[in-house]
Parts: C-alpha cells; sequence; structure tokens
C-alpha cells in the first residue's frame, strides 16, 4: 500500500531491529536536526510513490548499511505528533524488523547502539520513540530475531 500525505501531515517510519542476544538498535539525532542529540528507532520519511515498508527498507540502508527483509517485517505500533511538536502532523509507524544481514555503520556520521529494552527506557528520546518503545515493550518481540 502507498500512502499519500494529505494536508499538514507525514508519514515516517522507523525500524526496531534485533541483535540475536535480544538488545535493539538505537541511533542518535544529529546535532543540528529537531531533537539532535535524542536516540530513536532508525528510519525517515516516506517519499512519494513509495510503501511504508520500501522507504524502510531504503532509509535503514542509506543510514546504517543494513539490509532489512521488507517480507519479514512486522508492524509493531504507531505515534503521531502532538500538537507543538513539530510544525507539520507527523504519523510514525513502527516495524519490527527480525530479518536483516549486514554489519550497522553510522553512514551520516550518527552514533549507535545496541541496548535492552531497560536501557533503551533510560536514553533521552523524542516523544513520539518513547510511545514507540511502550508498544515494543508490551508486544515482547523484541527478544526474536534471525540476522545473518
Amino acid at each position: 500500500m502507498i500512502l499519500k500525505p494529505e494536508g499538514d501531515w507525514l508519514c515516517v517510519v522507523a525500524a526496531a531491529i534485533p541483535h540475536a542476544d535480544g538488545r535493539i538498535l538505537m541511533q542518535q539525532r544529529p546535532l543540528n536536526k529537531h531533537h539532535g542529540g535524542l536516540w530513536e528507532f532508525p528510519g525517515g520519511k516516506v517519499d512519494a510513490g513509495e510503501s511504508p515498508e520500501m522507504a524502510l527498507t531504503r532509509e535503514i540502508e542509506e543510514e546504517l548499511g543494513l539490509l532489512v527483509d521488507s517480507e519479514a517485517m512486522i508492524p509493531a505500533g504507531f505515534a503521531r505528533s502532538k500538537s507543538g511538536d513539530s510544525p507539520r502532523s507527523i504519523l510514525l509507524l513502527l516495524y519490527f524488523c527480525p530479518q536483516w544481514s549486514g554489519a550497522p555503520e553510522g553512514r551520516e556520521g550518527q552514533k549507535w547502539a545496541w541496548v535492552s529494552i531497560q536501557d533503551a527506557e533510560k536514553l533521552r528520546k523524542p516523544p513520539m520513540d518513547k510511545d514507540l518503545l511502550i508498544s515494543l515493550s508490551k508486544m515482547g518481540i523484541a527478544k526474536i530475531g534471525n540476522h545473518s
């Protein structure tokens, strides 16, 4: 399905990528961007003509050099911006990505880390990523993963 933004809202996707030991991949936002220095699930904007899964596959490869299997993605939650968070309303879709390959690297100069759910809760995060982490924790799926 391809989403078409209407009005003043933006569709953004994020990935919960699990390590074999149950930790998840988080990245730090560049200091010069909105919410700079905060930790988030990796991902980005859905471009015109892309499905959320296509956008997430592209964004993860561009940002971290990982190849995620779009066929294995599992919808894991969503968050939306509250008024005042951003000049545009944002719908953020989280996908659990249990099948991936490669070794993560911060291709845009960003820091990244494998963190436990408990440690992720302690990181400074944008409000929507806090909401997504709660959804992911409730689902109890962060300990499942298969990568090469």
